[in-house]
C-alpha cells in the first residue's frame, strides 16, 4: 500500500542552458507539487546540468502512474535525461558475499533497525561459512561454489535465481569474485561493490600486507557502481583513516575492515534514497 507521506524524487542530467531550473520547478508548482528538496550542479567541463528535485506526492494534481506522461513533452522540449522515482519504493535486493562477515553483519543489522529500505530477499555465496547469519536475520541462504572450470556455468545459476526472485539490486559484501560483463550490464547501476582504497596500487591478495611494508600513512574504501571494467565504476563514497608506523598489519586490517562496512552502508542508503545521479564514469551525489 502507498504511503501517505511518499514523495517523488526527478533525477535529471542535460546539456546546460538557460531557465532549466525555472522550467522544471514550474511543473512541480503548476500540479500544486510541494517541493521537499532541490539541488543542482553544474559540471561546466562536460557542460552538463545535475539536478535532483524531491516533492511531496499529498495533494499532488496527478496519480503516481500519470507523472511519467505529464513530464514526458518537458523533458522533450528540454532534452532531458531523467529518472523518476518515488520514496516508498523498495527494491527486492540481494547480497552477494564470499567469507568476511564484517560488511554483511552490518548492512544486515542496519536493514533490521530501519536504516536501509531494502527488501533482502536471499544471499548468496560462494562459501557455506556465513550461512548462520542468514539464519540469524532470516534470510534465504544460497550457496553457489565457484572454480575456475565452473564459474561460467554457476554465475548462470546466480543470475537465474536471481530474475526467478526478480531482483532489482545487489551489494557485493566482499564477494570474492569477478562478475562477468554479461552479468554487470544486466544490473547497470544496480550492483554497489566496497573495496579497499589503495587500487590499483596493491592490488591483489593480503594489500594490507603490501601498504604495510611500504609503511602508508593513509589507508581507506572505495564503495562504486560496477561495470565491466574491474573496480573502475563510478564511485559512490570513499573514506580514509590515518596510520602510522606504530600500525601492525593486524590494526591496518581492522581499521580497514571498519571503513569497508561504514562506506558500504553509506553508498547503499545512498543509492536507495535515490541520492546519486551516474553520468559516464561519474556520479553526483546529493545528500
Amino acid at each position: 500500500m502507498p504511503d501517505p507521506k511518499a514523495s517523488a524524487v526527478l533525477l535529471i542530467s542535460s546539456p546546460d542552458q538557460r531557465g532549466l531550473v525555472a522550467r522544471i520547478t514550474d511543473f512541480v508548482f503548476r500540479r500544486n507539487g510541494n517541493i521537499l528538496h532541490s539541488d543542482e550542479h553544474i559540471d561546466d567541463e562536460a557542460g552538463l546540468f545535475l539536478m535532483r528535485i524531491e516533492w511531496d506526492l499529498a495533494g499532488f494534481a496527478l496519480g503516481r502512474d500519470e507523472i511519467r506522461h505529464a513530464f514526458e513533452p518537458l523533458a522533450q522540449e528540454l532534452k532531458l535525461n531523467w529518472e523518476l522515482r518515488f520514496s516508498d519504493e523498495v527494491p527486492r535486493s540481494a547480497i552477494l558475499v564470499s567469507k568476511y562477515d564484517h560488511c554483511l553483519y552490518d548492512i544486515l543489522f542496519r536493514h533490521r533497525s530501519g536504516e536501509l529500505k531494502a527488501d533482502f530477499r536471499v544471499i548468496i555465496s560462494n562459501h557455506p561459512d556465513l550461512r548462520h547469519l542468514a539464519e540469524y536475520f532470516g534470510i534465504e541462504f544460497l550457496v553457489v561454489p565457484v572454480t575456475k572450470e565452473t564459474k561460467a556455468a554457476q554465475e548462470a545459476l546466480i543470475i537465474t535465481e536471481l530474475r526467478r526472485q526478480e531482483i532489482e539490486f545487489i551489494v557485493l559484501a566482499r564477494y570474492m569474485q569477478i562478475l562477468t560483463a554479461d552479468f554487470v550490464n544486466a544490473y547497470p547501476n544496480r550492483i554497489i561493490n566496497i573495496h579497499h582504497s589503495f587500487l590499483p596500487a596493491f592490488a591483489g591478495s593480503q594489500p594490507y600486507h603490501q601498504a604495510h611494508r611500504r609503511g602508508v600513512k593513509l589507508i581507506g574504501a572505495t564503495s562504486h557502481y560496477v561495470t565491466a571494467d574491474l573496480d573502475a565504476g563510478p564511485i559512490i563514497e570513499q573514506d580514509v583513516v590515518r596510520v602510522s608506523h606504530r600500525d601492525s598489519v593486524e590494526s591496518l586490517v581492522r581499521k580497514g575492515r571498519d571503513l569497508e562496512k561504514v562506506v558500504l552502508a553509506r553508498a547503499v542508503r545512498l543509492h536507495l534514497e535515490n541520492r546519486v545521479l551516474v553520468y559516464g564514469n561519474k556520479t553526483v551525489v546529493f545528500d
